[in-house]
C-alpha cells in the first residue's frame, strides 16, 4: 500500500508558516551560523553543493570544513563561504549547526571527526557517510542516541537498510514503519529518501512529500538538501520544521524545473537556485 495511504503529505501552506519576512534592521547574525564537513579527495564538490544550499538558502554565515588537504582555499564561484579544514570546524565557536557526511568517506579520519562532532552541543544534520560511519560503529550510535541536541537524519534506503541491519529490499517494502523505526531509536527526526520521501519528527510523526521526480536522480541532490536543511535550522527553525520545510521545498524546486522541459541532466545548483526563488515567494506575508 502507498506510503501516503498511512501518513498526511507536506503541504507548501504548511511549511510556509513557519516563515516570516525579515526585520527591518537584521543583521547577518540573526540568521546564525552553519557548518559543513566532508569533502575526502576526490569529493570535494559534495560539501560544496551543501555549503553553497546553506548560504543560498540565509544562512547567516557559512564555514566548510574539508576532510581533503591542500584544497581550495576560497570556493571562486562562491566566495562568501568560508572554508577550513575539517578539524578547525570543531573548534568554532557558536554554531547554530552542523551538517556532516557530505562526500566524507568513511576511514579512520572521518570516524574520528563524527566521533568528536557527537560530542558538541549543537544541532546535527547526518548525511551519507556519516550514515555509514554511524552503521560501521556502535559505539558512536550509543553516543547519538544519548545526546540532548536534535538531530535530523537523511537516509538513502541503503543508509536505512545498513542503520536497521537489514536489507534495502525490507526497507522499500516498509518504508513507513522502518523511517518511524530509525526515528525511535535514533531520537532523531529522519526523511527517508526515495519516491514519495517520508520524514519522520522527534515525536514520531510521520509525513509523506509528494514533491520531487525522476529528473532529480543526479549526483549531489542530497548535498542540497542537507545543506537546505542546515540552513532553516540556523535561522532559527527547530529540525522538524527544517526538515519538513528543506524537503518539500527541495521537491518543489525540482518540479519546477521539470516544468520548464530540464527532465533530463537537471543538476544540484539548479535545484539550489530555484529554491531560493520558491522560498523567497513562500515568505511573502498572505502566501
Amino acid at each position: 500500500m502507498p506510503a501516503s495511504q498511512h501518513a498526511p503529505s507536506i503541504t507548501s501552506r504548511q511549511v510556509s508558516a513557519y516563515l516570516s519576512p525579515r526585520p527591518h534592521d537584521s543583521h547577518k547574525g540573526n540568521f546564525g551560523t552553519a557548518a559543513i564537513i566532508g569533502g575526502a579527495p576526490g569529493m570535494i564538490g559534495a560539501a560544496m553543493l551543501a555549503g553553497r544550499a546553506a548560504l543560498k538558502l540565509g544562512a547567516g554565515t557559512v564555514h566548510i570544513g574539508m576532510l581533503a588537504e591542500n584544497t581550495m582555499s576560497v570556493d571562486i564561484n562562491q566566495p562568501e563561504l568560508m572554508i577550513h579544514s575539517a578539524h578547525t570546524v570543531l573548534h568554532l565557536p557558536r554554531l547554530s549547526v552542523l551538517a556532516i557526511g557530505c562526500g566524507m568517506g568513511n576511514g579512520e579520519t572521518a570516524q574520528q571527526i563524527l566521533q568528536d562532532v557527537l560530542h558538541l552541543n549543537s544541532v546535527l544534520v547526518i548525511d551519507a557517510d556519516g550514515l555509514n560511519i554511524l552503521a560501521l560503529r556502535p559505539d558512536l550510535r550509543t553516543m547519538l542516541i544519548s545526546r540532548d541536541q536534535d538531530c535530523v537524519l537523511t537516509p538513502h534506503p541503503g543508509e536505512a537498510a545498513r542503520l536497521l541491519g537489514c536489507s534495502t529490499e525490507d526497507v522499500q517494502t516498509s518504508r513507513l514503519e522502518s523511517a518511524k523505526e530509525l526515528a525511535s531509536i535514533y531520537r532523531s527526526a529522519v526523511v527517508l529518501k526515495g519516491a514519495e520521501s517520508l520524514c519522520v519528527t522527534h515525536a514520531g510523526t510521520a509525513y509523506v512529500n509528494k514533491t520531487g521526480n525522476p529528473g532529480m536522480s543526479s549526483p549531489g541532490m542530497g548535498d542540497a538538501l542537507t545543506g537546505m536543511i542546515a540552513a532553516f535550522v540556523a535561522q532559527g527553525l527547530n529540525a522538524d520544521q527544517a526538515l519538513l520545510l528543506a524537503v518539500h521545498l527541495h521537491g518543489s524546486a525540482g518540479d519546477t524545473l521539470a516544468k520548464q522541459g530540464i527532465t533530463i541532466g537537471m543538476t544540484a545548483s539548479e535545484v539550489i537556485e530555484c529554491a531560493r526563488k520558491i522560498l523567497n515567494q513562500w515568505v511573502k506575508p498572505g502566501y
